[in-house]
């Protein structure tokens, strides 16, 4: 779920000075964000927040601003908030508020705890425990044992190069015996000659850091990893009992050191209440670790969870020793619940008219839920801010070179929405009925704009990804305009569905505004499936949309989908070759073959027997409800087909095995694959440009310069684009209406207004068929190619 991946918390801190925040996140091995002041925003999957609010020692009450402007006072004298995620250390969550007069304080404590173990004094302490258990460690272990020294010597320098701190480190990290090479260099394959030294120096720190992780996983703390921490523990935990009875075994070194972060924040601090956020299952056992250290040692401060995980897997929550580590669950979008539970420690609302919220009385479970209290819209929504936490601190990591595997992994990225929800919300593997999916609304543009403005400005950085479920075109089209009328420049993603709407014009827009990549399912690659799961695409069109965006420069990663209600191995053998197609011609430079699941809150799960399953379990037993074993009465998924995809995708993304046959990639024995080998080069070869029949749309410049000399009764118009210069010849009437198309086309100023190519046509100095033969004319296709577009 894109949005529990990526939400981000309003800026607290662009409200005022009476309150301060802290936030706080548990990543994977780590702690991303605990707030600290007295109120703070806590992440949830939909973009919702959880403000926590921390006690103050100046006397009188905080005046808090709804969405209206209306002022409600409020005594939060001990009232304060943190928040808590787990998350990759290579990340940076930012905090969205609806609160005013607020100033907000982050730390993330992910990132405190990973550069305490990536550290001299950290790898000391791993190896002193090592040294005690030698004679059981397996043999890896006992060999990077003899390279301690090294490891040490050589933690800072890796950990400040993958920070950007000693670029001119590269050269020497790849000489011989300079990092020391534990198992993750041993399947290492060789690097391609263009790939650059910076580059292969990233890899080989990244191989170091993996296999010192790999060494503390194995060896001292099972939770404990890169990317998640404890994640076995939170996934389909229908039943509260494994949770307690990790919590219940003594801490680990990684425990430890992450509840020393957070203790020297809370001391700092000294909230009066902490908001937890778990976006994923990965962040459950690191919260329920700080809630348990709180509930010992502060029983007085109150604690409240939300986040991803929470809203879409603790929706039905009835054990009420969940209540013994936490005191309050919000759902969904976190403002207006955490508001009100703000204004309930405040003594202003009772608990039972509590918005979205669950809570323990007489060791029953309660959910209130006081509808009188409506949303805050997109336009409304805080910016995300990331003050007080240094960003010159992450890691880049580089564990494959594809282009657009780094993005998720390399560099920084400031995370906004374009749209609440999804606009489409049909698919039935997806969770349509919850908030995050169901809810949509888009951010008003000039909102983007300045959130985008603000974002640049704090941070000094102009990458921004976009979390949407589904970026709606027009917003996007819109966006792009606004940014290029602005003269504003950012790099940016996000992600989309393969709709007609993106037209290889408004691709060709979307890049001239920034966009270099986007993300979007293609899930199964058969229509028959597709429109089973009401998916409103189809594979040609899937393959259209793509062209459009590679001829545009801009990257594609597909979300695939295997198994697939009553799906044959016959379909997944085509979908196989169809993807297979789609690489070779480098629609597609990125993907994932994810086998389906039944979630509880999809439409397949709420009537398995209308898609012909049957749910096995588990049995809802009290604690988290989402992912369900189905059995199949169509269709049988064995294991070794989804390795065979793997496989063969992991090769074609290197440009490895794309002309062997596909049914070479799978164990077993599979049938040949029933689509023609040519279906998409026939597919691509009759793509067609019809411009008369885009009278309505939009017509915009994307090229540069242009200049108009007169040549006897003809001109010659030199236009410019990407340094070339494109020269047309025309009669003086026709070079007149062009230059003054272009002019008109130009984006200039905020909110312009472009001409239609009705008007265009209205305006062309000769009759409608004359306009016709000059839209075939080579003098217009060198315009279009030189920048004009129809959007």
């Amino acid at each position: 779920m894109i949005s529990a991946i990526h939400t981000a918390f309003s800026g607290l801190a662009a409200f005022g000075k009476q309150i301060e925040v802290v936030a706080h996140n548990v990543a994977n091995i780590n702690t991303d964000g605990f707030k600290k002041s007295q109120t703070e925003f806590v992440e949830i999957p939909n973009g919702g927040v959880l403000p926590v609010v921390k006690k103050d020692d100046s006397s009188g009450p905080t005046v808090l601003r709804d969405s209206g402007g209306n002022q409600s006072r409020v005594e939060l004298s001990n009232v304060e908030l943190g928040e808590e995620a787990v998350q990759q250390i290579l990340a940076q969550r930012s905090f969205e508020a609806n609160l005013r007069n607020i100033a907000v304080e982050q730390a993330d404590l992910g990132i405190e705890m990973v550069l305490r173990l990536f550290s001299p004094d950290g790898l000391r302490h791993i190896f002193r425990q090592l040294h005690d258990q030698e004679p059981s460690l397996p043999r890896e272990a006992i060999g990077m044992m003899r390279a301690e020294h090294a490891y040490v010597d050589m933690i800072g320098p890796v950990v400040a190069f993958l920070q950007g701190k000693l670029p001119d480190l590269a050269s020497h990290l790849i000489q011989p015996r300079v990092l020391p090479q534990g198992p993750r260099f041993r399947g290492r394959k060789k690097f391609a000659r263009a790939v650059s030294v910076e580059d292969r120096a990233k890899q080989w720190a990244t191989f170091f850091l993996e296999d010192l992780a790999d060494l503390v996983q194995a060896t001292i703390t099972p939770h404990f990893a890169l990317s998640r921490y404890a994640e076995q523990i939170g996934r389909s935990a229908s039943s509260f009992d494994h949770i307690a009875a990790a919590l219940a075994e003594p801490p680990s070194v990684t425990d430890e050191w992450l509840l020393d972060v957070f203790w020297e924040h809370v001391n700092r601090v000294n909230p009066s209440l902490i908001g937890l956020s778990i976006p994923f299952p990965g962040n459950l056992y690191g919260a329920f670790l700080i809630a348990k250290a709180l509930k010992q040692y502060r029983p007085d401060l109150p604690v409240a969870i939300g986040g991803g995980y929470v809203n879409t897997e603790l929706r039905r929550v009835t054990d009420p020793r969940v209540f013994d580590y936490v005191d309050f669950i919000t759902l969904d979008n976190g403002e207006r619940p955490l508001l009100s539970l703000i204004e309930h420690l405040s003594g202003v609302r009772p608990r039972q008219s509590l918005c979205r919220t669950m809570y323990r009385h007489n060791d029953h479970v309660v959910y209130a839920d006081n509808p009188s209290s409506g949303d805050f819209t997109m336009n409304d929504i805080g910016c995300p801010t990331y003050r007080g936490l240094t960003l010159d601190r992450y890691l880049t990591i580089l564990d494959s070179t594809n282009p657009m595997h780094r993005l998720w992994s390399e560099g920084h990225w400031n995370k906004l929405t374009v749209a609440h929800g999804c606009y489409w919300k049909q698919c039935t593997f997806c969770d349509v009925g919850l908030n995050y999916i169901s809810r949509y609304e888009m951010t008003p543009t000039e909102r983007l704009i300045q959130q985008i403005e603000q974002l640049v400005a704090e941070t000094g950085r102009t990458g921004f990804h976009f979390v949407d479920e589904a970026a709606p075109p027009a917003a996007l089209k819109a966006l792009a305009l606004a940014l290029l009328e602005r003269r504003i420049s950012i790099t940016w993603w996000g992600n989309i569905r393969f709709e007609t709407a993106f037209s290889p014009d408004l691709c060709r827009l979307l890049s001239a505004s920034g966009c270099i990549a986007v993300t979007a399912g293609l899930e199964a690659a058969s229509d028959r499936l597709l429109d089973n799961m009401k998916k409103g695409i189809t594979v040609d069109q899937t393959a259209l949309v793509a062209a459009g965006f590679k001829d545009a420069g801009i990257l594609i990663h597909a979300y695939l989908m295997y198994g697939c209600p009553s799906e044959t191995i016959q379909e997944t053998v085509d979908s196989l070759e169809r993807v297979r197609q789609l690489v070779a011609a480098d629609l597609l430079q990125s993907a994932f073959w994810h086998r389906f699941t039944v979630t509880a809150h999809s439409p397949v799960g709420l009537a398995p027997s209308a898609h012909g399953l049957r749910i096995l379990g588990p049995e809802f037993r009290g604690f988290a409800e989402n992912d369900l074993l189905h059995h199949d009465d169509c269709a049988e998924t064995p294991a070794w087909l989804g390795e065979g995809l793997r496989r063969s995708l992991l090769n074609y993304l290197e440009r490895r095995g794309l002309n062997l046959n596909v049914r070479q990639w799978f164990e077993d024995k599979v049938p040949r694959p029933q689509v023609s080998s040519s279906w998409l080069s026939r597919l691509l070869k009759k793509r067609t440009s019809d411009d008369h029949s885009d009278l309505e749309r939009r017509v915009v410049w994307l090229g540069g310069a242009v200049t108009c000399e007169p040549t006897g009764k003809r001109s010659s118009l030199t236009l410019t684009c990407a340094g070339e210069n494109h020269i047309i010849t025309l009669p003086k009437p026709e070079a007149r209406w062009l230059e003054q198309l272009i002019r008109d086309a130009t984006p200039q100023q905020a909110c312009q207004t472009y001409p239609h190519m009705r008007e265009a046509c209205q305006r062309f100095p000769g009759t409608e068929s004359t306009f016709n033969v000059f839209l075939a004319s080579p003098s217009w296709e060198k315009t279009r190619d030189a920048g004009l577009v129809l959007v």
